[in-house]
């Protein structure tokens, strides 16, 4: 989605509008996508089948999803279906948007703490739509994951402002959280041994609803946790349960762990 005033939407995608005036003919439409821009949808693509009365299908300050069916930029026209768009689609888009939304709200309290400029904020905020798709996008993916924006090659103090607001005001899919194995065995079990310590800690999410951990070799004798589950305090259960799992079985041994949250 766009917000420049000079950004013209593409036929064939769907946009979000407000019902400015409704005609005998049709009705224009502000597009809430595209500030500034103005379509008109006739009266044939409002609705399926025989329109006897318009208002009965949009009225003034409603919003609408509706297709873009033409763009003539040299007259400034957009023409739109209304009918075009099927439930589902309409619920999808509205969502999106609305997402859009609530992300452009947080990045606006998030440049008040860090002081921020407007210039300052859609520049940052359009470098985050171009990582993850979206705005929403990203700070979904900071709710889920609080080294996200660190990952994709963002850098400064102000990702830890922006993440914690993501927490604060998102709820994620899942989340996920990581830890660091550090385990050294110079007893004779040696390998077996280690082995078993990351299968007691993988066993620590078996039969939770959508929790999994996952240990990974990260270049001895380092070994890596992923943890993903529907909430923090899920994944947070796991993680105290899988640390104290691996460290029994490395107690039994002549070895060490070292365990670090990463």
């Amino acid at each position: 989605m766009a917000d420049e005033y000079n950004e013209w939407p593409e036929e064939g995608e769907l946009v979000v509008c407000s019902v400015k005036s409704v005609k005998e003919n049709g009705a224009y439409l502000d597009l809430d996508s595209y500030s500034g821009r103005e379509g008109f949808v006739f009266i044939g693509e409002i609705a399926t089948g025989w329109v006897r009365n318009i208002r009965t299908h949009v009225r003034e300050g409603q919003r609408v999803v509706a297709k873009v069916i033409g763009v003539k930029k040299e007259r400034e026209s957009i023409t739109l279906s209304i009918k075009s768009v099927s439930e589902e689609r309409r619920r999808d888009a509205l969502q999106s948007w609305k997402n859009e939304q609530r992300a452009a709200q947080i990045m606006r309290v998030a440049a008040e703490r860090i002081g921020w400029d407007d210039e300052k904020t859609a520049t940052v905020s359009e470098e985050m739509k171009e990582a993850f798709g979206s705005l929403y996008g990203a700070l979904e993916e900071c709710a889920i994951s609080d080294t996200a924006l660190s990952e994709t090659g963002f850098e400064g103090d102000w990702m830890s402002t922006v993440t914690e607001l993501a927490v604060e005001n998102i709820i994620p899919p899942f989340v996920e959280i990581r830890g660091l194995f550090e385990i050294k065995v110079w007893g004779p079990e040696g390998v077996m041994a280690i082995r078993e310590a990351l299968e007691s800690a993988e066993s620590c999410a078996e039969g939770i609803e959508e929790v999994t951990l996952t240990c990974h070799y990260d270049g001895a004798p380092n070994y890596r946790v992923d943890i993903r589950a529907p909430d923090y305090p899920s994944a947070e259960s796991v993680w105290e349960a899988a640390q104290n799992a691996a460290s029994e079985e490395i107690k039994a041994v002549e070895g060490s762990i070292l365990i670090e949250r990463l």
